[in-house]
């Protein structure tokens, strides 16, 4: 279940952005969670609807649930949306360039994704 819903959170976080989002597979790596899904928007705005859209989408789910913790929605700048199993980082894009999990966890495996339709 938990491979379904962060292909839906990566679908939900695509529908309100054009940015490409990654899925870092941390669970031999870390204790704590399995996957980190990474997306980002160009404005705080954006931010926010990216989230918003994630939980949404993730609560009306059969099966699914809301985040135990969200983090960072005050500037929007870097929420963190803690689903035990695998975290949601939204980033703007600034922040996620600064930061740079990607490179950080270069040696992860990552999830393949779904090809996106171009509209």
């Amino acid at each position: 279940m938990s491979t379904e819903l962060v292909l839906l959170a990566v679908e939900a976080a695509s529908s309100k952005t054009d940015d490409q989002s990654v899925v870092i597979e941390v669970g031999d790596l870390l204790a704590i969670t399995d996957y980190f899904v990474i997306a980002s928007g160009s404005n705080d705005r954006q931010v926010r609807a990216i989230t918003e859209e994630v939980e949404r989408r993730l609560k009306l789910h059969p099966g699914g649930r809301g985040p135990r913790t969200v983090e960072g929605l005050d500037d929007a700048r870097w929420v963190l949306m803690d689903y035990g199993d695998f975290v949601v980082h939204v980033f703007l894009d600034e922040a996620r360039a600064f930061y740079d999990l990607e490179r950080l966890w270069g040696d992860a495996p990552r999830l393949e994704l779904p090809v996106r339709a171009e509209a």
